[in-house]
């Protein structure tokens, strides 16, 4: 097969269209939020079913659902390609965040809808529309591919909970390539095609910290009982620079590093006294 002129992937593309927003529909209406508290678990395991269908009926072989270890199934398939050509990997989810209270909403969330030639409805960005993206341009290029295929499409990213993570660690081969294509992020203008080569990353930090269970003179016990900041260190004080506010931290409450107290050895005797009510206590915490 010749390789597929730019032209052609255009006009493929253009043709493809209509199929695209057919498509995108029927995934947008399953409420696949990947958490029994907000959707039932029969969204998620529909939304992977319609994966496994799509993906398919595309040319994708080898299609099929692997239940991770938090539950939720990820779809996973692999076409080789000719002899020589490198392995791409397709990247999406089907999961999304809930839509809250719908009566907020412009637009149906669980509806595709048109508004001013955009699509909108939960999940049409993220990532719904992104996994649409990876059908058409499989549809665009036709069989036989000219480079290997591999899928995988996670069924809980938007919760964090590592299903995918440990079964990239159990079953590494199933992720082979040469290049991963992450379709999750976005363009930077509208009507201008974006490559993201880098992110950043994020990360989810629990902090708690235990201590006295009420203020306590400074002066006093500053030395022998340190207060919440000083026990979480720079760790907490750069979450909470850098991170979300949680109300949880606050006076009372606990807000993933550890602090187990001193052991009372390393405690100076003078401190010791003033953390035990008995004589003064001359090392000041502020």
């Amino acid at each position: 097969m010749e390789p597929a002129t730019t032209g052609a992937l255009r006009y493929a593309v253009r043709a493809a269209m209509p199929r695209a927003r057919a498509d995108l529909a029927d995934l947008v209406a399953i409420r696949s939020v990947a958490d029994p508290s907000v959707e039932p678990v029969s969204e998620c395991r529909r939304a992977a079913e319609a994966v496994q269908r799509l993906l398919t009926e595309v040319g994708v072989g080898d299609v099929h659902a692997v239940e991770t270890s938090d539950g939720s199934l990820a779809v996973l398939g692999h076409t080789p390609g000719p002899p020589g050509a490198p392995t791409v990997l397709l990247y999406s989810h089907y999961d999304v965040q809930p839509a809250g209270d719908e009566r907020e909403w412009l637009t149906p969330p669980w509806e595709l809808t048109e508004v001013d030639e955009r699509w909108y409805g939960r999940g049409a960005a993220d990532c719904k529309g992104n996994l649409v993206m990876h059908l058409t341009a499989l549809r665009a290029l036709g069989q036989p591919f000219p480079v290997g295929v591999r899928v995988v499409c996670e069924g809980s990213e938007e919760q964090s909970s590592g299903g995918l993570e440990a079964l990239v660690r159990s079953n590494p081969e199933a992720f082979a390539a040469e290049v991963v294509l992450v379709a999750d992020a976005g363009n930077v203008e509208l009507g201008v095609p974006s490559v993201t080569t880098s992110l950043r990353g994020t990360g989810s930090v629990l902090v708690t910290v235990r201590t006295m269970e009420r203020p306590a003179h400074s002066g006093m016990f500053g030395g022998a009982a340190p207060r919440r900041a000083a026990g979480a260190g720079p760790h907490a004080r750069d979450a909470a620079r850098h991170g979300r506010r949680d109300d949880r931290a606050g006076a009372g409450g606990r807000a993933a590093l550890e602090w187990r107290g001193i052991p009372a050895r390393a405690v100076p005797r003078r401190g010791r006294r003033a953390a035990g009510g008995a004589g003064p206590g001359p090392r000041g915490g502020g």
